[in-house]
């Protein structure tokens, strides 16, 4: 098969629409190479595409007042969806009156006239971050909803303010999924670093603990910061964390996290240990020895959190 002919600039490195190549006076059988990623109907790019320039490549062909939302605008803000929703399609959304959008590689959507706000990212049209996030919970339960909102809030380079996750929150009253995102909303929480914390955080609470305080500083008695507890209950010297695995794989990281568990068996905390292997009935037996910890610090079932057992 002969080599296709190099493409010129400057369609070269971008997607661009079949017309426009057209005018350049590049040929119909050259725009059927397949070499050319063809996302949406009438655009070609130099594939393959990465989501935001897929987004890009749709912009070509978008109406004056369509968006990008949903699933889609989430993933491009780096906030993090379910699994099912990390596909190829792109969630366009037009503001009624308006016809929803279509098309091969499209999920279009209508969005009522006010109650959404719009901005720019990288010269992209989108919803704003909160928006994005309602809009999951047409389709999303309650635990996904609440992954997500902790990535909003997440504890390095925050997308939004609980304020803000708020009024969106009431901005969205009334359409589909609120009861769901208004329930998850109560249990957004702030300054988490990934979705395995968040997860190991809902579990702890939904087996009866007390809700653990997220990402706490610990220091020693001079002042050093020692570690950032993932999910710690400061009162009992509990420690409950999720090694991913960059704590097996970087040898760096792995004796850094050595040095740590000395800094907080010396301090006096029991340190309890969640991995990716922790699933199913290993995950329970390790919930059951966060429990066995903090009865045997002091805890009891059903006491205000900080509250002690006189023995």
């Amino acid at each position: 098969m002969r080599p296709h002919a190099r493409m010129p600039q400057p369609f070269e490195r971008r997607a661009f629409t079949v017309g426009e190549a057209l005018v350049a006076g590049i040929g119909a059988g050259r725009l059927r190479g397949r070499d050319l990623d063809r996302p949406f109907h009438g655009v070609r790019a130099p594939g393959p595409l990465d989501l935001e320039a897929r987004c890009r490549a749709k912009l070509l062909t978008m109406r004056h007042g369509q968006v990008f939302s949903h699933a889609t605008a989430c993933r491009l803000f780096g906030i993090v969806v379910p699994s099912r929703q990390e596909d190829d399609q792109v969630d366009v959304a037009a503001f009624a009156p308006n016809a929803i959008p279509r098309g091969v590689g499209v999920r279009g959507h209508r969005l009522a006239a006010g109650g959404t706000r719009v901005r720019a990212l990288r010269g992209l049209p989108i919803v704003s971050p909160e928006d994005a996030w309602c809009q999951l919970a047409s389709t999303a339960t309650i635990r996904e909803l609440v992954v997500a909102g902790d990535s909003l809030l997440r504890r390095r380079r925050p997308h939004s303010t609980r304020e803000q996750m708020r009024a969106a929150v009431l901005r969205h009253a009334g359409r589909r999924g609120h009861r769901a995102l208004t329930a998850a909303f109560e249990l957004v929480r702030a300054a988490t670093d990934s979705p395995e914390e968040t997860l190991l955080r809902l579990d702890l609470v939904e087996c009866g603990l007390p809700e653990p305080t997220v990402n706490l500083p610990i220091h020693d008695a001079s002042g050093r910061l020692c570690a950032i507890g993932d999910m710690a209950y400061p009162e009992y010297l509990v420690l409950a964390e999720y090694d991913g695995e960059q704590h097996r794989m970087d040898d760096g990281q792995y004796a850094r996290d050595l040095e740590r568990l000395d800094d907080l068996a010396r301090l006096g905390w029991r340190v309890i240990r969640f991995t990716k292997r922790h699933r199913g009935r290993a995950r329970t037996m390790q919930l059951e020895r966060v429990r066995e910890a903090l009865l045997a610090r002091g805890w009891s079932p059903g006491s205000a959190p900080g509250t002690r057992t006189r023995r």
